[in-house]
């Protein structure tokens, strides 16, 4: 019998795995969810709009009236808000730890803070004070009411609110709960980001899914709410107890998933990303990669995972998205999303 020679051997090596390659390539991705995803686009359809913390150039961010607004500009508008847990256990709407930014307290760490003293004192959220870094303390004690994007102060009462719903105040934009959210918006889907970490952020998460394990009867949140957090230790716990108690949790990964999803879908691998998520937050571009593609889009969603970009305030890269098929776009302005997308569809 003629013996191959080295070379011929390499070749059928290289076709072996050129085949594997193609096998891999071309068979179906695993998916999580077995139905249509929410958080996707239909075909023909634009994208969610998804107002960022409310749409906080419109008004001040993560308040309950930011997101009466968002509601008036489109009533399947997808609602992204931060959480924080207080120290008498409430998850409140913040997204910063600690809540000089927002309000007149100073050093005021959100875990350190009692909601019933938020309630009682009628503390109010709009404001937009320097801060001495992330999640830091007031500068110099100064307080900066909060401006919209054309530079005018704004109350309650200017917030287009839904037939038969009143201000709750005239002046002040009161504290907000996450059941507050859930329970006003009882049709609305939404991304809830939970911003503590360590011990904290893992007993918010836990007070999180406690509220929506309760609500779920009345408001069908399981169905309705995407959970996301940049911190590795909060993700590892989505995955907890979606294999455990919460089988129905909807959540995004964070950003080592996102990497890893990256590069499989680049080597067209893509079929060994097994994160159960629902959806992909990504910026346009991270350092030199650009995400802002259709086949990232289309890779993503033969898992059935959406692709949702943040926070995109430029009308340009609202119709560059618009063009390319994504999910759903964040922004501080859904207004002006309204308006692009409007140039599209209608």
């Amino acid at each position: 019998m003629k013996k191959m020679s080295k070379g011929n051997i390499a070749l059928s090596i290289v076709l072996c795995i050129i085949l594997i390659w193609a096998f891999i390539a071309v068979i179906p991705k695993p998916s999580y969810m077995e139905d249509d995803n929410p958080f996707m686009s239909q075909e023909g359809k634009p994208p969610h709009i998804i107002a960022h913390a409310g749409g906080n150039m419109e008004f001040p961010d993560n308040t309950l009236e930011a997101f009466y607004n968002a509601y008036s500009v489109d009533p399947d508008v997808i609602m992204e808000a931060d959480v924080n847990m207080t120290a008498d256990n409430v998850i409140i709407l913040s997204h910063d730890r600690t809540l000089d930014r927002k309000t007149t307290l100073i050093d005021a760490p959100v875990i350190e803070t009692y909601y019933s003293d938020l309630v009682n004192d009628a503390i109010d959220f709009g404001y937009e004070n320097e801060i001495d870094g992330p999640n830091g303390t007031n500068v110099d004690g100064e307080f900066i009411r909060y401006t919209n994007y054309e530079g005018d102060t704004v109350t309650p009462l200017d917030v287009d609110y839904p037939e038969g719903v009143e201000p709750r105040h005239e002046e002040k934009f009161l504290v907000t709960t996450l059941e507050d959210l859930i329970t006003s918006f009882p049709d609305n889907h939404m991304i809830i980001e939970i911003k503590q970490y360590g011990e904290t952020g893992q007993a918010a998460l836990e007070e999180v899914l406690r509220l929506m394990a309760e609500l779920d009867g009345d408001y069908n949140t399981f169905a309705r709410i995407n959970l996301a957090s940049f911190h590795h230790e909060i993700y590892e716990s989505f995955l907890k107890y979606q294999a455990t108690d919460y089988p129905n949790l909807l959540f995004s990964p964070q950003e080592a998933s996102i990497r890893e999803f990256f590069t499989l879908q680049l080597l067209r691998l893509n079929a060994f990303y097994n994160d159960p998520v629902t959806s992909f937050q990504v910026p346009m571009r991270e350092g030199p990669i650009n995400l802002a593609t259709n086949g990232f889009i289309h890779s993503a969603n033969q898992h059935n995972i959406a692709v949702h970009y943040w926070t995109i305030n430029d009308p340009d890269d609202m119709r560059h998205l618009i063009e390319i098929g994504a999910d759903g776009i964040l922004t501080d302005r859904p207004t002006l999303l309204r308006e692009i997308i409007q140039e599209y569809y209608e």
